[in-house]
């Protein structure tokens, strides 16, 4: 009779130490992901009340020690939507070419793709047809998390397609010093450009800045 207790909690000390090693090894998982690897939705229940792990958001895990990246959110906004890419202004910040904060985290998506409901991190959500989502995308680990976010040529072009909700000053400024600091080239700002459509917007603050030079 005693023996059935000892092995119920063998059992459930074994799914917790397999729960610490999964997210030692993924910073951040998902429900599934934990109980395709042995660990029962119970035994994520009881760790999270006993404050071993953290939820950040519905169905989303990480231990509650973890260190975490001062880009913690973009690393849960890819757990979230995987086919996401972080874009504009976040992306600006990524790459260090903003001293903006964005309050909300933006995420290119497909067309057709599924949208995220608003928990967790808040998400700002574009759509961009496959072939441009598909390209200069740079993947970055952040907190064991592989983060898709598109390189600097084409974050710059993005964010003066849309100025609007960037605000061009944004813009204008992250080109003027992305330029100034030789993180990338007119030619490749240019490529970007024509390839989305977004050539005449951008060539004239292109051609000042580089002959500025």
């Amino acid at each position: 009779m005693s023996s059935t207790p000892r092995k119920t909690n063998n059992a459930k000390g074994t799914q917790s130490k397999r729960a610490l090693i999964l997210l030692d090894r993924h910073g951040i998982m998902r429900t599934r992901e934990l109980v395709a690897g042995g660990v029962a939705a119970t035994t994520l229940s009881r760790m999270e009340k006993d404050g071993i792990i953290q939820r950040l958001s519905r169905g989303l895990y990480q231990r509650s020690d973890a260190a975490t990246d001062i880009n913690h959110d973009l690393a849960e906004a890819a757990k979230r939507v995987p086919k996401g890419v972080i874009c504009l202004t976040s992306a600006l910040a990524f790459h260090e070419l903003t001293d903006q904060i964005p309050h909300r985290i933006w995420l290119a998506i497909g067309a057709k793709d599924w949208q995220p409901s608003d928990n967790g991190p808040s998400l700002r959500i574009i759509r961009l047809t496959q072939t441009l989502l598909q390209r200069d995308i740079q993947t970055h680990m952040i907190d064991g998390v592989p983060v898709r976010i598109f390189n600097i040529p084409r974050t710059l072009v993005d964010c003066f397609r849309f100025r609007k909700s960037v605000g061009l000053s944004v813009a204008v400024e992250a080109l003027r010093d992305a330029l100034k600091t030789r993180r990338t080239t007119a030619a490749e700002i240019a490529d970007r450009a024509h390839q989305s459509g977004s050539w005449t917007i951008i060539r004239p603050y292109l051609e000042a800045y580089t002959i500025d030079g």
